[in-house]
């Protein structure tokens, strides 16, 4: 590192510079702007500001030396290690604390500590539930036992946790609307097109109590539930939630979280897509106002008679922008196989104009038609050999298939049940493969709207990542504002690990990066620093490339570490 002086016609200013060869080119880059002359000679008491600026850089340099310096550490394979003594330690906690940062959740803590006057580390506390959601999901005890792993060591006791999570409850408003405020910063946001979806999360208990109640449990579990609605993004990251009690109608819940993002996160010009179940008239009109929209499928079963009949019309189908029609009667199933026909029109019914989009495809079809004969094999097995347990079943259950009667063939009572395959049923369900139909009240091409409506799937990846890889169910707390909390913890974990996700192109897939992160482990060497346990792989050196510091020397020393926290917290 050397001094360099830029003078200009009011001022002369002192930089150190460092000399820098990349891609065979010789170049310089300014590690530190001093100043000016004029300012530093105020601050130095009539010191020199030359000499003293190059006084400082032999500091640096010798700083730098000594960081760079060999580590020889002697090892006796006489001597045992000290009991108790933690020698090893994650890293990969340090790339979550890096986007934790720059989202301001430290200043919204402060915030909030200010608001309420307590005097533990809120923000240490929230950091450590987030990054422990991602690399260790666990109960709030473990978590803070699992805390200790990370490099940094946690500033907070057990009781802490439970206390944050209150004011976390009581908060939630200011958080939510501040975390995507302050993502606008470090990542564009597609709010163009905003998706939302519902789900539930069991309790291992049998009382109802709260928001715990009985509902319908998307994982046909006996146990009461509680439910979350999720606001999601155009690029898969999260927007906004709520918790609401489990047997509350999901139709209910789409407006009121709506109309907080109309009034806290000052957007107002969006389509809201969403699947059938949450698309009631009522939400339809709703976003039939102002700057709004919506995109929603549509259950063709459920259209009235004439509507039904013109969806599944073999007739007047079109396929892009082509100009011809077609009778889907007539297709190549080869050639033809991977093509989405589709047709569309509009339709006025109690005051709402939308659009309906029917499109049909063989691929999806085939698809359709495979899932149904798996079923039947099922169906006719369980006839064959467990009779006695085809009581209950729900609308997409292979028992639906199998018709139960008391009647012989030719009319005559029989003395015992009689179980046979229901082929009347199948061939009504056969007639709508292939068909799939969504409704809007925009004007856009019907290859749009297809477009938009596809990536649906992704709200439902966000709740799986939620359950599987974050561990956000069973959940073992009882009050419901430590309910609300910890959920929170798990939305903002997700939108954290959403935004490292997009950081890193989408190259790797959620078992990759969270299994990456946990495996970043580095061995203490008292003194000098941290020797990585890690295997260098692709995702290590995309994941330095992307937040510009690098863990994979093969020993990172102490002062250099502690760099690398500041790096991650500026």
């Amino acid at each position: 590192m050397r001094l360099s002086i830029s003078k200009s016609k009011n001022s002369t200013s002192l930089y150190v510079i460092k000399s820098t060869y990349e891609n065979g080119v010789h170049s310089s880059k300014i590690v530190e702007k001093l100043g000016t002359v004029n300012e530093l000679s105020k601050k130095l008491n009539g010191q020199d500001p030359i000499e003293w600026a190059k006084k400082y850089i032999v500091e640096l340099n010798q700083k730098e030396d000594k960081e760079n310096r060999e580590v020889i550490v002697k090892y006796s394979p006489s001597k045992v290690i000290a009991k108790g003594e933690q020698r090893s330690f994650n890293g990969g906690y340090l790339f979550l604390q890096q986007i934790y940062y720059r989202l301001r959740l430290d200043k919204v803590c402060t915030k909030i500590s200010r608001k309420y006057k307590f005097t533990f580390d809120l923000n240490s506390v929230l950091s450590r539930l987030l990054y422990a959601r991602i690399i260790y999901p666990s109960s709030k005890l473990a978590t803070f036992q699992l805390s200790t792993r990370f490099i940094e060591q946690p500033v907070f006791e057990l009781q802490h946790i439970y206390r944050a999570l209150e004011v976390i409850a009581k908060e939630a408003d200011l958080i939510q609307s501040s975390l995507y405020i302050n993502s606008l910063k470090i990542s564009k946001r597609n709010t163009g097109v905003l998706y939302y979806d519902c789900t539930n999360y069991f309790f291992e208990i049998e009382q109802e109590e709260g928001l715990k109640q009985y509902g319908v449990s998307k994982e046909h579990r006996p146990n009461p539930v509680v439910q979350m609605g999720l606001f999601m993004d155009g690029d898969g990251i999260p927007l906004a939630f709520s918790i609401n009690k489990g047997n509350t109608n999901e139709q209910l819940t789409l407006k009121p979280l709506e109309e907080k993002i109309l009034s806290d996160f000052d957007l107002s010009r969006f389509i809201v897509c969403t699947d059938a179940g949450l698309a009631s008239e009522g939400n339809r009109k709703f976003n039939n106002k102002g700057e709004r929209a919506f995109i929603t499928t549509q259950s063709i079963k459920k259209l009235k008679a004439h509507l039904k009949k013109w969806a599944l019309d073999p007739k007047g189908w079109s396929l892009d922008d082509d100009g011809r029609t077609y009778d889907i009667t007539g297709l190549d199933q080869t050639k033809d196989k991977d093509k989405v026909f589709h047709k569309e029109r509009w339709m006025k019914e109690n005051g709402l104009e939308q659009k309906i989009v029917v499109t049909y495809s063989i691929k999806y079809r085939d698809y359709q038609r495979n899932i149904r004969n798996s079923q039947i094999e099922r169906a006719q097995k369980a006839i064959a050999s467990n009779p006695g347990k085809l009581k209950k079943y729900n609308p997409n259950d292979y028992k639906r298939f199998i018709e139960k009667s008391h009647c012989t063939a030719d009319g005559e009572v029989a003395e015992h049940e009689i179980l046979t395959i229901n082929t009347e049923l199948i061939s009504n369900e056969e007639a709508y493969d292939g068909f799939y139909a969504v409704c809007t009240n925009l004007e856009d091409d019907a290859s749009a709207i297809i477009r938009v409506n596809k990536r649906r799937w992704e709200i439902e990846e966000c709740f799986r990542i939620m359950k599987s890889e974050f561990k956000a169910r069973p959940v073992y707390l009882s009050r419901d504002d430590r309910i609300e909390a910890h959920f929170m913890t798990c939305f903002i974990s997700l939108v954290i690990y959403r935004l490292l996700e997009k950081k890193l192109n989408g190259k790797y897939t959620c078992q990759e990066i969270i299994n990456g992160l946990r495996e970043m482990d580095f061995l203490e060497i008292k003194g000098d620093g941290y020797v990585p346990c890690y295997t260098r792989t692709d995702f290590t050196d995309d994941l330095h490339e992307a937040f510009g510091f690098r863990t994979d020397y093969q020993i990172v020393g102490t002062a250099q570490m502690k760099k690398i926290f500041k790096t991650t917290k500026s």
